[in-house]
């Protein structure tokens, strides 16, 4: 009996010495959530859910739909989410804990790259007699799901021109989809969307639902720059929506893929190479992502760093010191 433990054990002991020493790495799972079905995000999110997928043996990712960025920040300060989509503005907010984060900073919070400037969005009636945001003021108005990074950027804006948000409007807290269908049935005067161009619920509302969309003053955009460092000044290109016949201006912050500091440095790693290796290819069915540059992705990032594998990548191609 000694002997046949003593054999048991020693098949349990190569047993264990070999799967060491295999090499094998346990996989790793992501939830990604992104943001409303409607927009550019989630569609972008899950084309690099399934790319990590496809070419990332550890990595098991799983793209979800969200009320946006805050809402992702907050289910990876949670626990709930290892990955996310979130502009740099509410990012600053959650890292710093101010503002829609007051008090509930998450220091762990870390970017994986920089994407593309997110242009902000309203879009109202034509009939609804809005030709500027001063013109909201008692509107049937659609700041966003709440939550969602579009109320957050309702309510800075609307602020910092001297409304009183909410009170001043006439909120109505829903997503692109139904708002879309409320301005088609005239119970809604306009919406505020935030996303990348050409973005299909602006597509949709212009040129099905009589909307247009509307500017932000240039005055309010250089205040804005005062007290909130990452706006940069954006035009929306004639033609980019039905019926839109001059140029719009707007604010725009950068788009971010963010994670938290536990995720495994060599995942993160290999998710960041195969993110840049293969952006041509992302950016055929996505097109926000077309014209992209990697040198872009550590900058203008309201000083949240970045993650210890994504570094790793960025030192690898000389982006990074």
């Amino acid at each position: 009996m000694k002997k046949l433990a003593l054999i048991l054990a020693s098949v349990m002991l190569m047993a264990s010495l070999t799967a060491c020493s295999s090499g094998e790495s346990e996989t790793v799972s992501i939830n990604f959530p992104t943001a409303s079905t409607t927009g550019t995000v989630y569609p972008m999110g899950s084309a690099i859910a399934n790319l990590w997928n496809t070419e990332i043996e550890t990595v098991k990712a799983s793209a979800q739909a969200s009320n946006g960025g805050v809402d992702n920040l907050n289910l990876i300060a949670d626990g709930d989410a290892q990955m996310g989509v979130a502009i740099t503005s509410i990012l600053y907010e959650s890292y710093t804990g101010t503002g829609t984060f007051e008090g509930r900073a998450n220091e762990d919070l870390r970017v994986l790259a920089g994407l593309y400037y997110n242009p902000n969005q309203i879009v109202v009636a034509e009939n609804s007699g809005i030709e500027s945001l001063s013109d909201l003021v008692g509107k049937n108005f659609a700041p966003g799901a709440s939550g969602s990074t579009g109320e957050v950027e309702t309510n800075i804006h609307l602020t910092q021109m001297g409304l009183n948000y909410p009170d001043d409007i006439k909120a109505q807290y829903v997503g692109f989809t139904e708002a879309v269908d409320l301005i088609r049935n005239q119970q809604l005067d306009g919406a505020w969307i935030m996303a990348g161009l050409p973005t299909a619920a602006v597509t949709e509302v212009t040129a099905t639902a009589g909307g247009k969309v509307i500017g932000i003053e240039a005055d309010l955009i250089a205040s804005l720059q005062e007290s909130y460092p990452w706006y940069a000044a954006y035009t929306i290109p004639a033609g980019t929506y039905e019926g839109q016949d001059e140029d719009v201006l707007t604010t725009a912050v950068k788009l971010t893929i963010c994670t938290d500091a536990s995720v495994d440095d060599d995942a993160v790693y290999e998710m960041t190479k195969v993110f840049w290796e293969n952006i041509e290819d992302l950016a055929v069915t996505t097109p926000a992502l077309a014209g992209l540059k990697v040198e872009d992705a550590v900058t203008d990032l309201a000083g949240v760093p970045l993650h210890d594998g994504a570094i790793r990548y960025y030192q690898e191609i000389g982006v990074m010191d």
